[in-house]
């Protein structure tokens, strides 16, 4: 498997056009302070457009249309390529037996993101519903394991697409964690009902974020602002490409005076959230601590997710050594999951699955 750094922030890489450089003490004339000014203005201006260049490129570069053109193996053909690929992250449908086997005699968690896992990636993110179908996918498997929805979104919309009262749910990147307030009929999951959340301090700062970025970005055609409660999401999907730029220098036009905010990226969506050392990776180890599995070797974690901001996870199970991460995408590209799903419906097959092994393994065990 290959071992892929998680990079959360935008790094900006440094401009290759020359700068000027200003001497100290400056020239005494009587235009050095003029002179001065107009120096650091220059410098100010080719700093910000070195930014929201590199913001752009990587806008095009998260984007689905964009990916196919990033070659997994540049040197080598596409078609090897993509076989490679499929060989180091194989189906997890088509492996299905192999990770059943693995789980035997484990405590299982299921962990899942929202968007483009349990629903497909739609134009207006208000409109992400899940089906019915999945709705029972997801029941099924929390019928017989702990089971969390991780998602950028905030709780209280990602509750009003799923309803189900037996989960456990991690919003705004898991800066927002609740437990279930029911348990299903027969379920063995031990966990807590939880309230966490370590960025409560900057949740006044997040809706002065979103009220600015809101009048800034309307009147830019398509372009949507999300208030997910500890982080803001500003939607580009609807948006023209030549107009992405735009789209990027209002949001480091607001980002510059808030220095204890960072941002990061999703599939066509910026997101700015508070600096502190939290991610989905740190939601799923406290989940497992909460449920009592820290430190276990008798576990087995599965996160499914199809994002960027999933990588945390699956990292977090690549350095245990214990659990799977399956890579929700039509297209190869770098992660630390073992396994893949081509889209949604893969994944409801695939929960479909787990929760029907569980169901016969329950019942063999009890004629025993």
């Amino acid at each position: 498997m290959t071992t892929v750094a998680v990079q959360e922030e935008i790094v900006l890489p440094m401009s290759k056009a020359p700068l000027a450089v200003a001497t100290y003490p400056p020239p005494r004339s009587s235009k050095s302070a003029s002179n001065l000014k107009k120096l650091m203005t220059q410098i100010d201006l080719l700093s910000n457009n070195c930014r929201v260049s590199s913001w752009l490129e990587s806008m095009r570069a998260s984007s689905p249309t964009h990916l196919r053109s990033v070659s997994i193996l540049p040197t080598a053909p596409a078609d090897e390529a993509d076989g490679d690929w499929t060989r180091r992250h194989p189906s997890a449908l088509a492996k299905f037996d192999e990770i059943a086997a693995a789980a035997r005699g484990k405590k299982m968690a299921i962990f899942l993101d929202y968007d483009g896992t349990l629903s497909p990636i739609v134009q207006d993110p208000d409109s992400a519903f899940m089906s019915d179908a999945m709705r029972a996918a997801v029941k099924g498997v929390a019928k017989y394991f702990p089971t969390a929805i991780v998602t950028g979104r905030c709780i209280d919309k990602v509750f009003s697409f799923v309803q189900l009262e037996e989960l456990f749910y991690a919003g705004s990147h898991g800066m927002d964690i609740k437990g279930p307030t029911k348990y299903p009929r027969n379920s063995k999951a031990q966990g807590k009902s939880v309230l966490f959340q370590p960025a409560s301090e900057f949740l006044p700062m997040i809706d002065e974020v979103n009220k600015l970025l809101v009048e800034k970005t309307k009147l830019i055609p398509g372009c949507m602002v999300e208030n997910n409660r500890f982080c803001v999401s500003v939607h580009y999907r609807c948006v023209e490409e030549k107009r992405w730029s735009g789209v990027a220098e209002q949001v480091r036009s607001v980002l510059a005076s808030y220095r204890k905010l960072r941002l990061t990226q999703g599939r066509k969506v910026l997101e700015i959230r508070p600096t502190i050392e939290w991610n989905k990776g740190k939601a799923l180890e406290f989940l497992l601590a909460n449920l009592g599995f820290a430190g276990r070797e008798d576990i087995l974690p599965i996160y499914v997710g199809d994002d960027r901001t999933d990588e945390d996870a699956f990292k977090v199970l690549c350095d245990r050594g214990r659990g799977f991460g399956i890579l929700v995408s039509k297209f190869p590209k770098e992660t630390n999951a073992n396994y893949s799903l081509k889209e949604p419906n893969e994944v409801k097959d695939f929960l479909h699955r787990l929760a029907e092994w569980k169901r016969k393994s329950v019942k063999e065990s009890a004629r025993v």
